[in-house]
């Protein structure tokens, strides 16, 4: 699986991506994680509010910071 955590790098954006990867360890999910915190990438992703979350080039999560278990139940 490919994520994408889109912001600026700030402490919530450094949390969605420590949450991510909690989330896919504790599923056994073999995953990239790549952070965008370009401004025009963030952007050109159709991002109106970060930190965001794609998912295999989805948005799934836009504006929030979920628990790793959150996370967990959207790729279960």
């Amino acid at each position: 699986m490919n994520f994408k955590i889109y912001g600026s790098g700030c402490a919530k954006c450094k949390l969605l991506a420590a949450h991510t990867e909690a989330a896919a360890e504790a599923l056994g999910i073999t995953c990239e994680i790549e952070k965008i915190t370009d401004v025009n990438g963030i952007v050109d992703a159709g991002i109106m509010r970060t930190p965001a979350l794609a998912v295999d080039g989805e948005i799934v999560i836009e504006g929030k910071v979920p628990s790793a278990d959150a996370i967990a139940k959207l790729l279960a």
